[in-house]
């Protein structure tokens, strides 16, 4: 099968939809499939499936930056893609926000798959474009939403019914991944993923926690993979603990999954506007114990037995979960063994095999 995949965000950040997008290209080409990706990007060294479609401006988007491209230059690389290309269907990320994912369906003559990731209840701009853009979304053929919740906010702002397909991950990537020895702290150590800088990432919140166990445990040490600034970051913290906090960066994926393999516990301190949590399940199959925020998102990843919640926003509580955890190795091993069943669910050998089974559904004419 010929297919199309549009990400309407840029490749040269890393989230979760880029992620998604190129982890589905790659298990959908070990199947056999001839795939090709249109996305923002100026970066060399692109995969080779992937078609650049020029530099992307940052808008902001559902509480944080996105990168996106689009005008009438895109438009017409859009178009040529599409010709050139001549898919049997054509899977677009966020087709509601304006974006490149807009542009080519706009242009579409294909069959039309969409992929849902956002979530938020109360979104004036996607109530506004969806009454706009209403005629071109009946172009869409089949939804999928990544979850339940970004499925109830394509429902009750754009309409339709999405099935539900989970963001997929390669298990074993994580499991594998070898845990780095410089990185470790003789008392524990913690990670934190994402944008520091971003409010609704919870970095602020987690570096207060942070400071009231280092304080006391000299040889704790937290590692924080992500962009942002470092020096803004570092100001959150006392001096006293600033050493036992490690910045990665925007670290590659082997790195990132080297940092999660090394932590004894991930830590996701987010406040909102999650509609999955990949990254959970990321930490739960590198064998991180997870102290997650019980956002709605979060809790249905974790459930009970595979990590710990805490109450969102309680610099207290998660303080508390956090020295709980590291004081006793016998619960995280009893959670890490719950996690590593559990996040098998998610692999690519299955959620692509669901996602191809709504390709060949609107390739033969159904919805």
């Amino acid at each position: 099968m010929k297919v199309g995949i549009v990400c309407p965000y840029s490749l040269d950040v890393p989230g979760g939809v880029q992620n998604h997008v190129k982890d589905l290209a790659e298990a959908l080409i070990a199947l056999g499939h001839d795939v090709s990706v249109l996305a923002p990007s100026e970066s060399d060294g692109l995969p080779p499936y992937v078609v650049p479609a020029g530099r992307a401006v940052a808008v902001p988007y559902n509480g944080s930056v996105a990168r996106m491209s689009f005008g009438p230059v895109v438009a017409a690389r859009t178009r040529r893609w599409l010709h050139d290309g001549a898919f049997d269907v054509l899977h677009l990320h966020e087709p509601a926000t304006p974006s490149l994912s807009l542009l080519a369906l706009w242009q579409a003559e294909c069959p039309v798959v969409a992929t849902y990731h956002s979530s938020n209840d109360r979104s004036r701009a996607l109530s506004a474009s969806a009454a706009i853009l209403r005629p071109s979304l009946e172009k869409i053929s089949a939804r999928i939403a990544v979850s339940e919740y970004s499925r109830g906010t394509q429902v009750s702002h754009v309409g339709g019914e999405p099935v539900v397909i989970p963001n997929g991950l390669y298990v074993d990537r994580f499991a594998h991944a070898e845990p780095r020895e410089e990185w470790r702290g003789s008392q524990g150590t913690v990670a934190f993923v994402g944008r520091f800088g971003e409010p609704r990432k919870g970095f602020p919140l987690l570096s207060r926690a942070f400071a009231r166990l280092a304080a006391e445990r000299p040889g704790l040490r937290l590692l924080v993979v992500g962009g942002g600034d470092v020096d803004e970051a570092r100001a959150l913290l006392p001096e006293a603990v600033r050493d036992q906090v490690t910045f990665l960066g925007r670290a590659s994926d082997e790195d990132k999954a080297a940092a999660l393999r090394t932590a004894d516990v991930y830590v996701a301190p987010n406040t909102g506007g999650e509609s999955f949590g990949i990254i959970l399940v990321e930490a739960m199959a590198a064998g991180a114990t997870v102290l997650a925020s019980d956002i709605p998102a979060f809790r249905r990843v974790v459930e009970d037995t595979a990590g710990v919640l805490f109450a969102s926003g309680d610099v207290d509580d998660l303080a508390a979960g956090l020295a709980a955890l590291l004081d006793d190795p016998a619960r995280r091993a009893a959670l890490d063994a719950a996690a590593r069943t559990a996040v098998r669910r998610y692999d690519w050998s299955s959620v692509a095999g669901q996602i191809l089974r709504v390709y060949e559904t609107v390739v033969a004419g159904g919805v």
